[in-house]
């Protein structure tokens, strides 16, 4: 398909800067696809009420950890500064960043982050690394010459939380933000950025949930900065997706196997969680435990196997999140949500209003699986 088929129109004034308080009372846009009404306004503290008894949700626990990094680059008497986003862990001391600029790095260049006159050790403030490999589009592959716990601190010392573009062009980070984009069930550290549709969930509407019988369990996806790469090409068979390593336990696997036979639905709260568990699915929606990396690519066509509702915030024109809500809903719909949406004043992106998509049932009858990588 076209990426200009998932092209719309966004003021800039719907951008969202900073979430709402309570978390619970951002607007939420339910669609249904093929039913009246199609389109209906509720909130998010409605949803015990728009779900059933034996439904579950399903939440990513992954934690956003300090991942921009600054840096002076270090080749002999040549000394230069340099940015880097971490997106991805290889190893104990091993990332893959994004790095800026880019074109002058080399491998076996030296990388001094933090302050110059420190030692080595993250008490001090100070991280040394070095380049060890190169590839396309800015990524890198990095050293550390810490490991382990030792680099984690190292980096939550130096790191500064990686807001997405979209809203660090308008504003700095600031301490707000350290708890704003992060879930409250957040633990597993390891994202560069935050499962924002999990952002909306407050205690009190976790309580009610259990209330109504509305279960919930984690799965891990450490999602990572490829998430807000542009799609550059203008085929959608042409883009690859920045792997992403993720995590479904036996246990979680079994549950959800178990809520699905007893008829229930599977709800997904964020599309992180959702392209992990269809990684984890098998050809019959069997979830099976998963750990490993993840670049499935979901675009209109696609067979879902083990989801059956998406939660999730309103996404950027022609982006792989809008491919894929629009994957699960049907294109057409998800044009008259998104312009409805629009008109009506919701707010877009992290900080932004939510959507509950149910699947297009009648568009999955037929479909052929359709996924790139």
């Amino acid at each position: 398909m076209r990426v200009d088929e998932f092209d719309f129109e966004l003021p800039e004034d719907r951008i969202a800067l900073r979430p709402v308080e309570p978390r619970d009372a951002a607007r939420m846009l339910v669609v249904r696809p093929g039913t009246t009404p199609e389109l209906s306004d509720a909130q998010v503290r409605d949803l015990p009420d728009l779900l059933a008894p034996g439904d579950v949700l399903v939440l990513n626990d992954t934690r956003v950890i300090p991942a921009r990094l600054y840096a002076k680059r270090v080749r002999g008497e040549i000394v230069a500064g340099v940015e880097i986003m971490l997106h991805k862990r290889e190893g104990a001391a091993r990332w893959r960043a994004f790095a800026r600029p880019a074109k002058k790095l080399q491998p076996g260049d030296r990388l001094v982050f933090g302050s110059e006159s420190a030692g080595p050790v993250c008490e001090a403030g100070r991280l040394e690394a070095t380049i060890a490999g190169k590839a396309e589009g800015g990524d890198v592959a990095i050293d550390f010459d810490l490991a382990g716990p030792a680099l984690d601190e190292a980096i939550a010392v130096i790191g500064e939380l990686p807001l997405p573009p979209y809203i660090a062009g308008k504003r700095a980070a600031d301490a707000r933000d350290r708890a704003d984009y992060q879930t409250i069930y957040a633990r597993e550290e390891g994202a560069v950025a935050a499962p924002t549709a999990g952002l909306h969930f407050t205690d009190d509407l976790f309580a009610r949930l259990n209330a109504c019988g509305i279960a919930r369990h984690f799965v891990t996806l450490h999602v990572g900065a490829g998430t807000f790469l542009p799609v550059k090409v203008e085929d959608t068979r042409d883009h690859r997706m920045h792997a992403e390593t993720g995590f479904v336990s036996r246990e979680t696997a079994d549950a959800l196997n178990a809520a699905r036979a007893a008829g229930g639905r599977i709800v997904a709260v964020g599309t992180t969680s959702l392209r992990l568990l269809e990684s984890a699915a098998t050809e019959d929606g069997t979830i099976a435990p998963f750990a490993g990396d993840t670049d499935i690519f979901i675009t209109p066509g696609y067979r879902f196997r083990a989801v059956d509702a998406l939660m999730t915030n309103f996404h950027l024109p022609k982006s792989t999140l809008m491919m894929l809500v629009s994957a699960l809903s049907g294109l057409d719909t998800m044009r008259r949500a998104y312009h409805h949406a629009v008109e009506a004043g919701y707010r877009f992106y992290s900080f932004g209003d939510s959507s509950l998509l149910f699947r297009d049932a009648a568009g999955q009858d037929g479909m052929k699986d359709d996924v790139d990588g």
